[in-house]
């Protein structure tokens, strides 16, 4: 078809990127804006999308979890293959051992390619099974040919920034015991399903950012597109993207990566995504396509508590990753609105502005002491020693070095100026100034290594830069699903990153949550092969914690610290055990999806280009209240609505379970019928609707509640979330 389009069969070649064959009908080409045109009103091409760049997003887990062990209800079965979209995959590892691993699956048609720096004989094994690498559409958008001039990057699999690595470690590395980064967070590394089989397609680069920023990861949609449709076909069982975009979110029918998700799902494969690092903003979910599932990023219950001993005795705790030998010395206040702070080299230096952190780093202190709004992260800093406080510490540290000070009087040339009521004006000479000695009395800071504290008082939190609800695309359709944890969380990484310690480091984003739970998805599918994506994902929903395991409340960092909601945490923290057997779920299959696509109001042929075969909506147009999604989102109730809501039984086959209601502040919900009776083998789907009711006379912002339905074993619950709107009357 190509060809018929441009001068030559060998322009036609010259275009090509991609052939896309598997999953769907469809190709990557280099054209111009006019010849996309003329290829898009061609009647056998369904839809022409842009390419698009995105970017990556950045040992206690698995205790946290309850999973400290693989329990016997998971399957020990080793066929379980984990595919990751990410940027590179180091397999020389010791989380990528095969020891214990019997052969390759039979059913398995992915292999490893070689590359620069990237042995597939020697890096691959029974454990990764594939390494492939994606760059065509990234070098086109560029317009650039391959180069490592700048920025430290390898033609192949081979691992340059480390966060291919880190991701796949958490998602399905093998143990490696006494594992620890310069002695903190000691343990077992492995992750969520040691024992799975992981196929690698890289498709993010390290890369200088068009803004002059960098280096950094850039992924193109098209090496996305492809790299999903080789997944397909190799037989990956799930697929774990650590990658989102910049908002504002496209629709899903101009994505393609989306699109290349959808066909995933629709061949039984679960998508997880990360929700992306833009938190606590309200409305920064990325990947909130309802076939995908969107994973949060919670701390773990460990912190790393840092002594500081000031020249007064008065010791405070900070957080950091400072391992020692301990630093004594003086103590200043780093003032960023200042062009003169005077000499801080080799003090340990107070800020209250993490923005400061270059012309900090450049003064050769000792170490830094960031006041800043509550936040887990502990892992920016690798250069110097920096320790993290609240800004009620930082205040006191700082009133310390002001009260420690003395001073001297130094004469001065100071003249004011000041207007009279007579309007006659009078100049006043100030002739002395205090000013602060430097050597007499100066204030001093003893910091100590910090120590690994693990459970209480330590608690699971939802991260700061988590991204937030509602969904900005469909806010009918709740994101994120799940939260996992997220911060701080020791794994492999490149031999190449200089923050890593005998291989391994710590890393905290949502792209270290998502593998989290696709790691869990691979043992829960070990469980139930015949699940759908939208199976496991009710599993994960309606089982999760809404509390810490230890029965803590579950809070949300951020400027204004708050309970978590589920805009927040969708479902709640991820319980892996609990969704083994969950009991009932929220099926859904691909009319699903469409349906949902028709209730958006996209075009048949909008819908017809990401499903890969024409449709057409169905008449009248479906309500997207009605999607069977594990929860209930209402953002624009006036007086009432009624929606619909199936379940199928995936418990013991003679089930009776009640309906339990905890209604938002002023909504009114009801329940019909308040009782599903699960009577037979061929009676395993029920239906039942929900009515809400507003008592609201004004605009209102969300409020929160849940519906659960039990048998006294299973407890069901989906969030509820509803939003009074008043339409104004012309």
């Amino acid at each position: 078809m190509l060809e018929s389009f441009l001068d030559s069969k060998e322009d036609a070649h010259k275009s090509m990127i991609y052939s896309y064959p598997h999953g769907f009908s469809g190709f990557a080409a280099l054209l111009t804006s006019s010849q996309a045109n003329k290829i898009s009103d061609h009647p056998e091409v369904i839809h022409v999308i842009p390419n698009r760049i995105l970017k990556l997003q950045t040992t206690r887990t698995w205790d946290l979890l309850e999973l400290s062990q693989i329990p016997t209800s998971f399957s020990s079965s080793t066929t379980s293959v984990k595919g990751l979209l990410h940027d590179t995959n180091m397999g020389k590892s010791k989380v990528f051992n095969d020891q214990g691993l019997g052969p390759i699956p039979k059913r398995w048609r992915g292999k490893c390619e070689p590359g620069e720096k990237f042995n597939a004989t020697i890096h691959c094994n029974k454990k990764l099974i594939r390494a492939k690498y994606y760059v065509n559409g990234l070098l086109a958008e560029m317009g650039e040919t391959f180069k490592t001039t700048t920025v430290r990057e390898f033609k192949s699999n081979r691992d340059a920034l480390g966060h291919g690595t880190h991701t796949a470690t958490i998602a399905g590395g093998s143990l490696v015991p006494n594992v620890s980064f310069y002695g903190l967070a000691r343990g077992t590394v492995r992750g969520g399903a040691p024992r799975a089989r992981i196929a690698s397609y890289k498709v993010c680069w390290n890369t200088m950012q068009k803004d002059g920023t960098g280096p950094g990861g850039s992924c193109s949609t098209a090496d996305m597109l492809k790299a999903f449709d080789d997944a397909i076909h190799d037989g990956v069982d799930v697929l774990s993207v650590s990658i989102s975009g910049d908002l504002p979110e496209d629709t899903e029918v101009d994505k393609p990566d989306f699109v290349g998700a959808f066909h995933a799902v629709s061949k039984g494969i679960p998508v997880v995504a990360a929700a992306s690092n833009e938190g606590p903003k309200a409305q920064t979910v990325a990947n909130a396509a309802p076939w995908l599932l969107t994973v949060a990023a919670t701390t773990l219950d460990r912190s790393f508590p840092t002594k500081i001993t000031l020249g007064n005795k008065q010791t405070l705790f900070g957080e950091s990753l400072f391992t020692g030998p301990e630093i004594s010395t003086g103590l200043a206040y780093w003032d960023s609105e200042s062009d003169d702070n005077g000499d801080v080299k080799g003090k340990i230096v107070l800020v209250f502005d993490t923005t400061s952190t270059y012309p900090v780093e450049t003064k050769g202190v000792a170490g830094v002491i960031y006041a800043q709004h509550p936040d887990d992260i502990v892992d920016r800093c690798h250069a110097f020693p920096c320790i993290y406080t609240d800004y009620d510490l930082g205040t006191d540290i700082l009133q310390y070095i002001r009260t420690t000070r003395s001073f001297i009087l130094k004469q001065i040339n100071y003249v004011h100026k000041v207007l009279t009521k007579k309007e006659k004006t009078i100049f006043i000479k100030l002739s002395f100034l205090m000013i602060p000695t430097s050597n007499h009395g100066s204030p001093t800071a003893r910091i100590s290594a910090a120590t690994t504290l693990t459970g209480l008082p330590a608690t699971t939190k939802v991260a700061e830069f988590s991204s937030r609800g509602p969904n900005s695309v469909s806010p009918a359709i709740l994101k994120p699903d799940i939260a996992a944890p997220g911060v701080s969380i020791l794994a492999a990484l490149s031999p190449f990153d200089p923050n890593g310690h005998d291989g391994f480091g710590l890393a905290s984003g949502t792209s270290m949550s998502t593998p989290v739970v696709s790691g869990i998805i691979a043992l829960l599918k070990s469980l139930h092969p015949d699940w759908s994506p939208a199976a496991f994902r009710s599993a994960l929903v309606t089982t999760a914690w809404r509390t810490s395991p230890s029965g803590e409340p579950i809070f949300a960092e951020g400027s204004n610290k708050k309970l978590a909601d589920p805009f927040d945490y969708g479902g709640g923290l991820v319980n892996p055990q609990r969704a083994a057997h969950p009991g009932l779920v929220y099926d859904m299959g691909i009319e699903d999806y469409i349906n949902y696509m028709c209730s958006k109001g996209y075009n048949d042929s909008s819908i017809s280009r990401v499903i890969g075969k024409k449709t057409k909506c169905p008449t009248p147009k479906p309500s997207i209240l009605d999607m069977n999604l594990p929860s209930i989102t209402i953002p624009n109730i006036e007086k009432e609505v009624t929606l619909t809501r199936s379940v199928t039984n995936v418990g013991p086959i003679k089930s009776i379970y009640k309906a339990v209601i905890e209604s938002p502040l002023g909504i009114t919900l009801t329940v019909n019928p308040t009782t599903l009776v699960f009577s037979s083998e061929d009676k395993k789907v029920l239906s039942f609707t929900v009515k809400a009711k507003t008592s609201h006379k004004v605009n209102t912002g969300y409020f929160f509640g849940s519906l659960t339905w039990t048998d006294g074993v299973h407890d069901v619950k989906i969030p509820v979330s509803v939003q009074t709107r008043i339409m104004i009357k012309s």
